[in-house]
């Protein structure tokens, strides 16, 4: 009878099943339509092994996965080290030749701030509604580094809400912006940047660190390491340090991240009323910074002979280089010989940088 009192099949519950069916969706989009699949097929698999009865996975002081979630991400390991090989992906020259561009990026975090008192409307709690605004940013690994912080128990629906809406970059954001702009600024040809030396991408990095860490010390462990990723790149004297930070290192993270978080989904946790509102509020959040990092453009537009064209203010949400490149795109539409890849990507960047001080600020003001 003991044997028999330890089968999984006795165990299950409604939730669960319906819990592995979302595992599995997240795995099909995953495999079959590429959407963010580094991260959606670990989460998916979390999911699925989350909730299968009896396993013990994510007990708490002895569960396998349970120490990836909490000496990763409750320690706030994972999420910087995320950042660590996100640097060392990055140049920051497309930023630094045109730099009134990093005010795109800060208007783009509009949606993250709105989003905020919203949720907080809607009855979530501060630290809550926090979590819940900055899916705005469209930046996974701080979503999961402020959800850690202040409401772990909605880390799992707020992570797979902000990669599901990186993800659908290409979908979300072109009727946004065809609906806010015309054709012929959608048209608008920029001129072309400035040559950044390299002696400035290798100062940028230090300076960066210094000045956003006085500003908001909470920033420091995301900002701290994604600037110690691009030193690496731009110092060129450490290629071994900059491989591993972009490759080994940011690969193995990226499993247990993804694991540790769709393990977090369990049904309990999972189905319940105010988990569909984490998904509306977060489509909100992200379709309002899309506009508003656009209509920035618009506006200083009438005070700059040097136009911008106000599409590559949708780059201002952090999902790199993605939507970069729907900018691009879109763009294309009007003028098939208009290149906007580069230029947006420099609100793109400065988008990253807004998002991790609106966490920073969060984590000051509610921790």
């Amino acid at each position: 009878m003991a044997f028999f009192d330890q089968l999984g099949f006795l165990s299950l519950s409604p939730g669960m099943v319906v819990m592995w069916l979302i595992g599995l969706t997240l795995i099909y989009l995953a495999i079959t339509k590429e959407y963010e699949p580094l991260l959606l097929l670990p989460i998916g698999f979390g999911i699925l092994v989350a909730n299968l009865p009896l396993t013990g996975l994510m007990t708490p002081g002895e569960g396998l996965i349970w120490r990836f979630y909490h000496y990763g991400v409750e320690w706030e390991v994972i999420p910087p080290l995320i950042f660590l090989g996100l640097g060392a992906h990055t140049d920051f020259g497309p930023l630094l030749s045109q730099p009134r561009l990093i005010f795109l990026g800060a208007a783009a975090q509009g949606g993250v701030y709105l989003t905020f008192f919203a949720a907080h409307a809607f009855g979530f709690s501060l630290e809550e509604a926090a979590t819940i605004g900055i899916i705005g940013g469209a930046d996974g690994p701080t979503t999961i580094f402020l959800a850690a912080q202040l409401a772990p128990q909605l880390l799992g629906a707020c992570a797979v809400a902000a990669y599901s809406y990186m993800a659908l970059v290409p979908i979300i954001q072109p009727p946004i912006m065809r609906l806010l702009t015309t054709e012929r600024e959608r048209a608008i040809r920029m001129k072309k940047a400035r040559k950044v030396t390299p002696r400035e991408k290798l100062v940028f990095p230090l300076a960066a660190t210094m000045v956003i860490v006085l500003l908001v010390p909470a920033s420091a462990p995301l900002i701290a390491m994604f600037m110690l990723g691009n030193l690496f790149r731009e110092a060129k004297v450490v290629e071994r340090l900059t491989e591993t930070a972009q490759n080994a290192l940011m690969n193995i993270v990226t499993i247990f991240l993804g694991l540790s978080v769709g393990a977090t989904m369990s049904a309990e946790n999972f189905l319940r009323t105010d988990v569909l509102f984490i998904f509306v509020l977060g489509l909100v959040a992200f379709a309002v910074s899309t506009a508003s990092g656009l209509l920035l453009a618009k506006l200083m537009n009438l005070f700059t002979k040097d136009k911008i064209n106000p599409l590559v203010g949708a780059a201002g949400v952090s999902a790199v280089p993605m939507a970069a490149r729907v900018v691009h795109k879109v763009g294309a539409e009007a003028d098939k010989k208009n290149y906007l890849l580069m230029f947006a990507m420099g609100p793109n960047l400065a988008g990253v940088i807004g998002t991790v001080i609106a966490a920073g600020i969060f984590l000051t003001m509610l921790q």
